[in-house]
């Protein structure tokens, strides 16, 4: 899962990206309105943390243009401003939780975990043909038995999961597992090698779904031996 961290202080910052990055999460960052606003408009993130206090204009912008998107990532407001009357605002703008400062990084990891996990439609697991996978946990089950899969493997495999059906682009794919900053990559070469090591892994586990190659354009997670057409019909996923 990707995350954004809007947040103009630097120490505070610093500590909340050290501590989500321990949960195996993808996380940029963003220090002012005008940054947070272009990396958004850029780049898509599944939970943004979204200070309102900004040195250049107000989150509460923000938080109403993003409303706007297709898809909406999970809003969870980080702010000093406490009062009753600032967290009721912030709710009926749009946000998903209002965490106010100063609070506890423990609390900030299972907070952006509820949403996380609302983001899923509340399930602590996520099933695919035989194959089952648990966020909180970071498993993967197929048939019941474990399947060890390396850290991006992992987070390749929950992108596809979140979206059945859907034709991905390499370039959405990176940027999800690998950062923002994968655009500026000269090739997609790492991202080739670790889809053909999950695909390996998938099928010596006769996993029932397969990840199958979009010519010119990226990849579908498709039930296995299906015969659909996977340029026609499908929705794909982009910018």
């Amino acid at each position: 899962m990707k995350l954004l961290v809007v947040e103009d202080e630097p120490e505070l910052r610093e500590m909340m990206v050290q501590v989500l990055k321990e949960q195996a999460w993808v996380v940029e960052t963003a220090a002012t309105y005008a940054e947070a606003e272009e990396k958004t408009e850029l780049y898509e993130y599944d939970c943004i943390l979204l200070d309102l206090m900004l040195p250049d204009g107000n989150g509460l912008d923000l938080l109403e243009s993003l409303q706007q998107k297709h898809n909406p990532p999970q809003i969870l407001i980080t702010s000093a401003k406490a009062a009753v009357e600032d967290r009721v605002k912030g709710l009926m703008s749009g946000a998903d939780d209002y965490l106010p400062k100063p609070f506890d990084l423990g609390e900030l990891v299972a907070r952006v975990n509820s949403q996380l996990r609302r983001r899923q439609g509340g399930k602590k697991s996520l099933q695919a043909g035989n194959v089952e996978l648990f966020p909180d946990e970071r498993r993967v089950v197929v048939d019941g038995n474990p399947l060890e899969l390396l850290h991006k493997e992992y987070h390749i495999l929950q992108y596809f999961i979140t979206r059945p059906t859907r034709m991905v682009d390499k370039q959405s794919l990176a940027e999800a597992v690998w950062g923002d900053h994968a655009d500026q990559s000269d090739n997609y070469n790492y991202v080739y090698q670790q889809v053909a090591n999950l695909k390996r892994k998938l099928k010596e586990a006769r996993a029932s779904i397969e990840i199958r190659s979009v010519y010119g354009f990226g990849y579908k997670l498709v039930a296995e031996g299906s015969t659909e057409d996977t340029e026609a019909g499908s929705r794909p996923e982009g910018k």
